[in-house]
């Protein structure tokens, strides 16, 4: 019986490049990925240390069987899907050097484009609904030092974290294609 694990890690929706960086990191110490489940919880099976490649898409149509096969073909492993992310993995001796499954900054920018479609408009629109209205109301009925009204403010201020990293990402992102 294999030896398994589940280790308790967190990543924004823009450090999917960190987090395949981190599932390496995990195959090379003996650890192959082998799933991931809401919210943070990912699942390794013991295996012999090896150097593997793994990349990470956003496409909410990735139960598409074309789209797996796509990514067959051109050696990548399916591993799994979470949140509309799909992981891949191929060996890095197959691998082009650190082989990405984009073949150019502008698919990049799609998936950036896909990813502020699925989840950073959603994320907005809660935001503005619920955080825009409930936190000026807090201050108002409660005041500045009342426990809700700093759980509103921390919850604001983790939005903002999360919209700027998307930000940030998007420009670097159009910044290099127009290079």
């Amino acid at each position: 019986m294999s030896e398994t694990k589940t280790k308790l890690k967190w990543y924004s929706i823009v450090q999917y490049e960190e987090e395949a960086r981190w599932l390496e990191k995990m195959h090379s110490q003996g650890w192959k990925f082998i799933g991931v489940n809401m919210p943070c919880f990912y699942h390794f099976e013991r295996c012999e240390p090896e150097d593997y490649v793994y990349q990470l898409d956003y496409n909410k149509n990735s139960s598409n069987i074309e789209y797996k096969q796509l990514f067959e073909d051109c050696g990548w492993e399916y591993l799994t899907d979470c949140m509309g992310y799909s992981y891949f993995r191929k060996k890095a001796s197959e691998a082009n050097g650190h082989e990405d499954i984009f073949c150019d900054d502008e698919s990049r920018l799609d998936m950036v484009r896909r990813i502020f479609r699925g989840r950073v408009i959603p994320l907005l629109i809660i935001f503005f609904a619920c955080i825009g209205t409930n936190l000026p109301i807090s201050i108002i009925q409660r005041g500045i030092s009342s426990s809700v009204t700093i759980m509103w403010i921390l919850l604001a201020l983790l939005y903002l974290w999360i919209f700027g990293s998307f930000l940030g990402k998007y420009m670097s992102f159009k910044k290099r294609i127009r290079k």
